[in-house]
C-alpha cells in the first residue's frame, strides 16, 4: 500500500509498513487465487501467540525494525515487526509466522515470494542495527488451519544479499512514491491558493467551515446539525481540503449512505477544481454493482479479469492517474476493460493514490468489508466526513449483527447426498443441522415466539467454524458443481458473517432465537449498542465530522455514534425565513394502532383542506405500507379526479425516478403523492420552488413495536432511564424531521407542514422541534375548520 502519511515540508514523519512495501512492489499473478483463506485476524493472532510462547519461546516477539530513507526530498520511515528474532553473538535467526487454511504445497509461487521477501527486509534492517552480523537465518513457519499442520522452511541470507534485495525493492517502489508525492505537492500548493468556490458564504457557512477546520486541526470529533440550504457538503469539504494544504491532513474519506449524496460530494469537488484545485478523487461503487456481467458466473481461476490481474495492474494505475483527476465509476470501468482487470479491485487499488475517497459507510464501519488498505491501524492524517450521520445509527446495528437460518439446510443436505466426491461436505451439513436443532430446542420446545439469551451459543459457534472450514476447502476444488456452488456460497456468507460478529460478542449483544414468516428458525447475534465499535472506527482517523440536516438532540447522537467524552457539537440556524413555512399540529387526529381505522377520514379531510387552499403538489407520509394502502384506497374512492403518485414496495430505480419526475411538471395542477415515512422519499429528494408546496406527516413516526426495539429500550433504560426515547421516540422524530425537510429547499420556497397526530401537541415532542419551527408559524388546530382557516390565511399572506 502507498503510505497514507505522505506530506511535504515540515517535520512530518511518513510511515511505510514493510509488508505494504513488499506486497505492492512484488505481488504478481492472479487476483483471488482459487483457494482463499477463511482465517480471521483473531484466529491468526491466537496462533501467533501460541507459537511465540512455545516453539519460539527463546525469541524476542514482535521485534521492531525500521530504517529511514529520503525519497523525492521527503523522509520516509520504513518499519515493521518481525514475529520473532533471536540474536546470539554473531548468529541470528528471524521467524516469520503465516497462517491460512490453504495447504502449504498449494500456495502460489507469488504468495511464498511475498512471505520470503518480508523476512529478507527484516534481515537487512536487523544487520544494519547489529553491525557484527554477517548473515541471518530466515525461518518461515506456515500454519495450515484448522488442523494446525505446521510446515517450516529455512534459508540463510548474507548481509550483501539482503542489502541488494532491499535496494532493488526500494528502487521500484520509489517510482510509485514519487508519483504520489508529486500529486500531493501539487495538491497542497493549489489547495493553499484556492478561494471559496462561490462569490460569498451563505449565512452561517463561514462559521461552520471555521469550526470544521478547527476540529481537524485539534484532531477532534464534531457533531454538526446543518439544515437544508446551509451548503453542508461544501462547508465540510472546503476546510478539509484547506487543511491538506497546510500539511495537517493527507486523505479525506467522504462517507455517505446514499448514491445521491455521493454525487453531490463529487460535484462539490468539481466546483473547487474549477477554481484551480488539483486533487485526485475517487468514488467507490459496491462490488455487485460494478462487476462486469462477463465475469459474474466465472470461477476466479477462469475469470480473464482476475487471471494475471497483478501483472497488468501497475500500467493501468499509471494510465488512469495520468489522464483523470475525478475517477468515477464510468472511468474505472473504462480502464478496467482496457486492461482486462476486475473493476472493483482496481478501484480499491487506485484509491491508494487518491486524496478524497467518496464511499459508503460500510467501508469504514463494517467489520466485514472495511478497507484494509487504510484501516488496519490508526492514522491521524485521515479525515472522516460523515454525511447524513443520522442514518448511521440503524446502519451500524445491522453491520454488527448477524444471523443464520435453518431454511436451506435440508436442501443443502439433499443436494450433497449420493455423491462420494462431496461426502465430507454432506456430513458437515448433517452435523450442522444436528447442532442447529439441539441449540434451537430452547425455542422449538417452548410456546414462545422468540427467546433471548445473554450469552452466545458456544457449541453452535464451534459448529459454525467447522462448517466454514469444510465449505472453504470444497470451494477451492476445481471439480466442484457450479450449480451447487451458488446454493452453498449463499449459506457460507451467512456463516462467515456470524463467525466474525461472534468474535465481537460482549454485553452490548443479545442472542436471539425466533421464527421467520415461514416458520424457519433464526439464530441471531443482535447488537443493541454498536457505539463502542463506531468509536473504534472513528479513532482510525485524526478527526471526524458527523453532520446532517437533522441531528437533534445532539446528546443522543453523541451517545449512540461513538460516545466520545470530548466530542464537539455545533448547530447552524436555518438560513430560510421561518415565516415562509407554517407548521400545523392537528390535535383532532389520533394515529395510534387501535385508532387508525377511525383516523382515515380525518386524514382525508385534512388533505382536502390542503389541496383546496391552493392547487399544487403535496406529499403525504404514512408510517406503514398497510396504513398507506388503506388511506390511498379511500382517498382515490372519494377523490377520483385528483392525480396521485403512490410509493409501492420494491420500486425499481426507474419507477422511483418516474415518481419524482411527476412533481417537476405542471406545478399549478394538483398532485398528491403518498410515501412511506422513513422510506426512500423521506430524504434525499430535492423539490424546489413550487414543485412541492405542502407536506402531511401522519403519526409521530415511532418504529414498530418489536422484540429488537424492545431490547434496545431495556438496554438504555438500564443505562440512563431513556430507553423509550432511544429505541422509539428519537428515531421516529428523525423520520418526521427528514420528511418535513422535503418542503423548504430555497429562499423562494413556501408551504405548509401538517403534523397529523395529536401526540405532537405533547411537550415531550414539541421541546425537540427545530428552532425555526418555533420561530415561525407553529399552530395547534383542534378541528377541521381551524386547519382550513390557518391554511387560507397562510396562502393569503404568500400570494
Amino acid at each position: 500500500m502507498i503510505t497514507n502519511s505522505i506530506t511535504s515540508g515540515g517535520d512530518h514523519i511518513n510511515h511505510i509498513g514493510i509488508r505494504d512495501l513488499v506486497e505492492f512492489t512484488l505481488r504478481s499473478g492472479d487476483l483471488n487465487a482459487k483457494l482463499n483463506s477463511n482465517n480471521t485476524a483473531k484466529q491468526g493472532a491466537k496462533i501467533h501467540r501460541k507459537l511465540q510462547n512455545s516453539k519460539y519461546k527463546a525469541f524476542e516477539n514482535e521485534y521492531y525494525l525500521d530504517n529511514t530513507l529520503k525519497i523525492n526530498d521527503i523522509d520516509f520511515k520504513i518499519e515493521g515487526r518481525a514475529d520473532g528474532v533471536l540474536v546470539q553473538g554473531k548468529d541470528a535467526e528471524i521467524i516469520e509466522i503465516k497462517t491460512s487454511d490453504v495447504q502449504y504445497d498449494q500456495l502460489s509461487e507469488s504468495m511464498t515470494t511475498l512471505y520470503w521477501a518480508q523476512a529478507k527486509v527484516y534481515a537487512h534492517f536487523l544487520m544494519l542495527k547489529e553491525t557484527n552480523l554477517k548473515s541471518v537465518k530466515l525461518t518461515l513457519c506456515y500454519v495450515q488451519t484448522p488442523d494446525q499442520n505446521i510446515t517450516t522452511e529455512s534459508i540463510t541470507i548474507s548481509k550483501k544479499e539482503a542489502q541488494t534485495f532491499f535496494n532493488e525493492l526500494i528502487s521500484e517502489y520509489e517510482e510509485w512514491l514519487k508519483l504520489r508525492t508529486d500529486i500531493i505537492k501539487q495538491r497542497n500548493q493549489t489547495a493553499n491558493q484556492m478561494p471559496f468556490p462561490f462569490e460569498q458564504f451563505r449565512d452561517g457557512q463561514r462559521q461552520f467551515s471555521a469550526v470544521v477546520y478547527k476540529t481537524i486541526v485539534n484532531h477532534k470529533h464534531l457533531f454538526a446539525q446543518a439544515p437544508t440550504g446551509t451548503g453542508k457538503t461544501i462547508s465540510t469539504l472546503f476546510p478539509a481540503i484547506k487543511s491538506m494544504g497546510e500539511n495537517i491532513a493527507n486523505r479525506i474519506f467522504y462517507l455517505t449512505a446514499k448514491q445521491s449524496t455521493r454525487v453531490v460530494a463529487s460535484e462539490a469537488v468539481d466546483l473547487m477544481m474549477a477554481k484551480g484545485l488539483f486533487i485526485k478523487t475517487i468514488t467507490l461503487t459496491a462490488k455487485d454493482a460494478i462487476t462486469f456481467d462477463a465475469e459474474r458466473n466465472l470461477k476466479p481461476e477462469d475469470n480473464p479479469y482476475m487471471i494475471g490481474y497483478y501483472d497488468r495492474l501497475k500500467p493501468a494505475i499509471k494510465d488512469i492517474l495520468t489522464n483523470h483527476n475525478q475517477i468515477t465509476r464510468a472511468v474505472i470501468e473504462e480502464y478496467a476493460e482496457k486492461y482486462q482487470i476486475d473493476p472493483f479491485e482496481f478501484s480499491l487499488d487506485v484509491s491508494q493514490f487518491c486524496d478524497i475517497i467518496i464511499c459508503d459507510y460500510n467501508y469504514l464501519f463494517d467489520p466485514q468489508v472495511h478497507l484494509q488498505r487504510f484501516f488496519t491501524a490508526e492514522d491521524s492524517d485521515n479525515i472522516f466526513l460523515i454525511d447524513e450521520a443520522h442514518n448511521l445509527v440503524s446502519r451500524s446495528r445491522d453491520m454488527y449483527s448477524a444471523a443464520v437460518s435453518n431454511e436451506k439446510l435440508d436442501e443443502l443436505i439433499e443436494e450433497t447426498d449420493d455423491n462420494e466426491d462431496i461426502e465430507r461436505l454432506h456430513k458437515a451439513f448433517k452435523n450442522f443441522k444436528k447442532s442447529f436443532t439441539i441449540n434451537a430446542k430452547i425455542l422449538t420446545e417452548s410456546d414462545e415466539e422468540y427467546v433471548h439469551l445473554d450469552n452466545p451459543l458456544s457449541a453452535f459457534g464451534k459448529q459454525v467454524n467447522k462448517l466454514c472450514d469444510v465449505i472453504n476447502d470444497w470451494l477451492g476444488r476445481n471439480d466442484r458443481d457450479e450449480d451447487l456452488s451458488d446454493l452453498v456460497v449463499d449459506f457460507y456468507f451467512s456463516l462467515l458473517s456470524y463467525q466474525r460478529i461472534a468474535e465481537l460478542y460482549d454485553d452490548t449483544f443479545k442472542t436471539r432465537l425466533f421464527y421467520d414468516r415461514n416458520h424457519n428458525v433464526i439464530i441471531k447475534l443482535f447488537c443493541m449498542d454498536p457505539s463502542p465499535f463506531i468509536g473504534e472506527s472513528l479513532q482510525l482517523g485524526g478527526s471526524a465530522i458527523l453532520f446532517s440536516a437533522t441531528l437533534s438532540p445532539m446528546d443522543y447522537y453523541q451517545r449512540v455514534l461513538g460516545d466520545e467524552e470530548d466530542s464537539i457539537t455545533y448547530e447552524i440556524p436555518s438560513p430560510f425565513n421561518p415565516s415562509n413555512q407554517q407548521v400545523i399540529v392537528t390535535n383532532y387526529i389520533e394515529t395510534t394502532y387501535a385508532k387508525r381505522p377511525a383516523s382515515i377520514q380525518p386524514i382525508i379531510n385534512t388533505i382536502d383542506a390542503m389541496i383546496e387552499s391552493k392547487p399544487g403538489h403535496y406529499l403525504i407520509f404514512l408510517p406503514s405500507n398497510r396504513y398507506l394502502s388503506d388511506v390511498v384506497e379511500e382517498f382515490q374512492k372519494q377523490r377520483p379526479l385528483v392525480e396521485t403518485a403512490i410509493q409501492t414496495a420494491d420500486m425499481t430505480p426507474e419507477e422511483r425516478q418516474d415518481y419524482i419526475e411527476k412533481f417537476k411538471d405542471n406545478p399549478d395542477k394538483t398532485l398528491v403523492g403518498f410515501a412511506l415515512l422513513g422510506g426512500i422519499f423521506c430524504e434525499g429528494i430535492d423539490l424546489k420552488y413550487d414543485q412541492l408546496i405542502g407536506v402531511g406527516i401522519v403519526s409521530v413516526g415511532l418504529p414498530g413495536l418489536n422484540p429488537e426495539n424492545d431490547l434496545i429500550r431495556y438496554f438504555f433504560d438500564a443505562e440512563n432511564g431513556h430507553g423509550f426515547d432511544f429505541a422509539y421516540q428519537l428515531p421516529g422524530l428523525n423520520n418526521v424531521f427528514q420528511a418535513a425537510g422535503r418542503l423548504i429547499r430555497t429562499n423562494h420556497d413556501s408551504g405548509n407542514v401538517i403534523l397529523m397526530d395529536q401526540r405532537f401537541s405533547q411537550n415531550r415532542y414539541q421541546k425537540l422541534f427545530p428552532a425555526n419551527w418555533h420561530a415561525g408559524n407553529l399552530i395547534k388546530s383542534f378541528n377541521q375548520s381551524q386547519t382550513k382557516h390557518a391554511l387560507a390565511n397562510f396562502w393569503k399572506m404568500h400570494k
